[in-house]
């Protein structure tokens, strides 16, 4: 192994460090039996041609900020960390591009497009940690993408180590390109089990000059599901609609700084809605919009119109996993997805849920595009003893979600958290497509072995 790779500290033998790169952001984890972080894709690919060759597995790390242990080496073999690979190659304003490697943290991307009057707009909550190549493995969406899109989106073209070790590159700079498959979207979203992300050309769009955040309180949940479709109705498509139930809100009363505190409306629910474009055109929009949610019963609308104004109403927002996480509760977080005509019916159901099973539910989310995170609150002791009875209920969530016409994750990927119920939310024919495809790309099943596929 040493041999192919240029640098002796490449390869990660301390067993504290092992042990670090074993594990994301869910529960599972386990200890490679050896960590490599290569300084080139060359390197990349010299290790899976080795690896290959030889028929030892390979699981790819990026940040580690993953909700579903989907880069946990389970059958140990090498862990290859794409840390090294960390750099902004080019940023042309002309093409609207930026060139990346896969370890360049997401918000360090967009602030350095903006120095430059251009927009990333993909905008997970773990931006500030997480990375683009893991972004470009889970399609990793986010408030804005009921306006923009997610990542899937943004992707141009790719340069990705095959399992051979052969390294290939798939799309190009151009904003549209047919020549041939869309090999691209066979990428993004595989959870790093058909190649390994050694550089993307990502899609910019120009900067909207103009945003505005309100910020309404709704005494009922469904009352602020109600309000969503009245806004979509009077036709306005806003960059972003978030919600958070009594739940989360109580825990943000409770537990966050007082100065988030003080930007909590009141209520039961919460409501954050985000536009953007032309000054003209924003500054109309916040009026009918104010209008618009005092009409569906907000108890109060707030509204901000300056860069940092809004920042802090969004910090509100992306400190809730922190307020919950203070209740000292583990919050089993499942990212679902019902059509948006069930907002509605998904929270009366959560609710149902939490009545019967004694376990508090918080649900905050993607509101826009009924992306809505379940979180299941659960002391350690009972995820430990109580086992059977937290997957009866996901169980239950997952069964019902998916008989709406829903998905069970739209944000984080199935990894080991959802592989219990890969089968049942999909059909015999679309496993055994991606079996064909794996089968493919990845004869020897060296990559991501013990995962869906």
């Amino acid at each position: 192994m040493a041999r192919l790779l240029s640098d002796p500290t490449s390869i990660i033998e301390d067993l504290e460090r092992r042990t670090a790169l074993g594990k994301d952001e869910w529960f599972a984890a386990a200890v490679p039996d050896i960590a490599v972080a290569p300084n080139t894709p060359q390197e990349v690919a010299a290790v899976l041609a080795y690896a290959n060759k030889n028929k030892i597995l390979v699981t790819t790390r990026g940040a580690g900020y993953g909700y579903v242990g989907g880069c946990v080496p389970v059958q140990g073999g090498i862990l290859l960390s794409t840390e090294r690979l960390n750099k902004i190659l080019e940023i042309h304003s002309g093409d609207f591009v930026a060139v990346v490697q896969p370890a360049v943290i997401t918000a360090k991307l967009q602030e350095a497009v903006l120095a430059q009057g251009l927009f990333y707009p993909p905008d997970p909550a773990s931006r500030d940690h997480c990375s683009i190549g893991g972004n470009i493995a889970t399609n990793a969406g986010g408030p804005r993408c009921l306006k923009y899109g997610v990542t899937r989106h943004y992707v141009l073209g790719l340069e990705v180590a095959l399992a051979d070790g052969s390294l290939v590159r798939v799309g190009g700079r151009t904003h549209k390109n047919k020549t041939g498959f869309d090999l691209l979207g066979m990428f993004v979203g595989s959870e790093g089990l058909l190649g390994i992300i050694t550089e993307a050309t990502l899609r910019l769009l120009p900067t909207p000059p103009a945003r505005a955040t309100l910020s309404a309180g709704f005494a009922t949940m469904k009352e602020a599901a109600a309000a969503v479709q009245h806004i979509f109705h009077a036709g306005y498509l806003p960059a972003a609609v978030e919600v958070a139930d009594h739940f989360t809100l109580e825990a943000a009363r409770r537990d966050l700084p007082k100065e988030l505190q003080i930007l909590i409306p009141p209520g039961q629910a919460h409501l954050l809605v985000e536009i953007d474009g032309q000054e003209a055109s924003v500054a109309s929009e916040i009026f009918v919009l104010q209008q618009l949610l005092s009409q569906s019963k907000a108890l109060q609308v707030e509204h901000a119109t300056t860069p940092e104004t809004c920042d802090r109403m969004w910090n509100l927002r992306r400190s809730f996993s922190m307020a919950l996480r203070a209740t000292g509760l583990i919050k089993l977080n499942e990212d679902i997805v019902v059509p948006r005509s069930r907002l509605s019916d998904l929270i009366d159901f959560t609710e149902k849920l939490q009545t019967k099973s004694g376990f508090p539910i918080a649900c905050f989310g993607h509101a826009g595009d009924g992306n809505i995170h379940v979180n299941i609150m659960v002391s350690q002791q009972q995820q430990q003893e109580e086992k059977e009875t937290i997957d009866q209920l996901l169980d239950q969530l997952f069964t019902q979600v998916l008989e709406w016409g829903g998905n069970i994750t739209g944000e984080h990927g199935i990894g080991l958290a959802k592989l219990p119920w890969w089968n049942q939310a999909t059909t015999p024919g679309i496993r055994d497509l991606h079996a064909r495809l794996k089968l493919a790309l990845d004869p020897n099943h060296i990559l991501n072995p013990g995962k869906f596929v």
